[in-house]
């Protein structure tokens, strides 16, 4: 059966990545004898997560629901499995070739991806291979849009967050200069550290958390298009009534080398079993 594309899984090495950034952080932290405690003020948070906040809804206009899917795309990948993929459109092939395309009808129900399954409907329907390409590069190229706005959620996060700790500490300093003259030494040190924690928590956003599920995000869009674009080849293959041999070659150079292996071991385990 096809993979599941659409539905999206938990993204462990996005979470993975950033517990190794900010544990490594707050290591080096405590080595140089940090007090974890100073760092927990109400103020620094207030200013760069609300003001990051406020930023990204003044550039971004979307509903509540948007808001929450782009938060969901930077720590879920979709579910697919490629190989699998290619092996169902060499079966579809080899019914089609025996039995004609309009024997296809009665695989739909074993077929999860629900691109790939109008893809096939259409050409059970007979529609014309130039129209099937015109509705799902379309439909690609609108999925690619898409990612776009995820991955520039979290680009304009970390944009956001450093100028935020910079104004809080800009902030933060203005209230620092306004009491000096009744200070002491210590008071002073301590309310200078204050004020640039509002910089350090921005900066650590950015380049510790936005900036690089920004960058996972792209690069997970671009293998997303690059899965649909083997789909729609498929589809256009089993319309024009290619042998399975050929469905199989085409589609393998959508695949990364690992998943070419293990397309090549699955070939030749179905080609032994055939012989035996």
């Amino acid at each position: 059966m096809a993979g599941g594309h659409g539905k999206r899984a938990f993204d462990p090495g996005s979470i993975g990545g950033i517990l190794i950034c900010f544990g490594s952080l707050g290591i080096g932290f405590f080595i140089e004898g940090g007090d974890f405690g100073a760092l927990l003020l109400p103020s620094p948070i207030i200013i760069i997560f609300g003001g990051t906040a406020g930023t990204l809804v003044t550039s971004l206009p979307m509903s509540p629901v948007q808001w929450g899917g782009l938060l969901r795309a930077g720590f879920t990948s979709p579910v697919h499995d490629a190989v699998e993929t290619v092996q169902t459109f060499v079966r579809l092939a080899e019914k089609a070739r025996r039995e004609g395309l309009l024997s296809l009808e009665s695989e739909m129900a074993n077929i999860h991806d629900h691109f790939m399954k109008e893809g096939i409907q259409e050409v059970v329907d007979g529609t014309p291979a130039e129209q099937i390409l015109d509705i799902f590069m379309v439909r690609v190229d609108q999925m690619g849009k898409r990612h776009h706005v995820g991955k520039e959620f979290y680009a304009q996060m970390g944009g956001f967050a450093p100028t935020m700790g910079i104004i809080g500490t800009v902030l933060g300093l203005t209230v620092v200069l306004g009491s000096l003259g009744g200070a002491d030494a210590a008071g002073l040190g301590h309310s200078i550290a204050v004020a640039f924690i509002a910089t350090l928590f921005g900066v650590a956003l950015a380049n510790a958390l936005a900036l690089p599920v920004a960058k996972r995000c792209q690069i997970k869009s671009e293998h997303e298009v690059e899965y649909m674009n083997m789909l729609v080849a498929g589809i256009l293959s089993i319309q024009s009534g290619d042998s399975p041999r050929l469905v199989r070659a085409k589609l393998n150079s959508f695949l990364s080398p690992i998943d070419q292996t293990r397309l090549a071991k699955v070939a030749e385990g179905g080609a032994a079993a055939a012989a035996a």
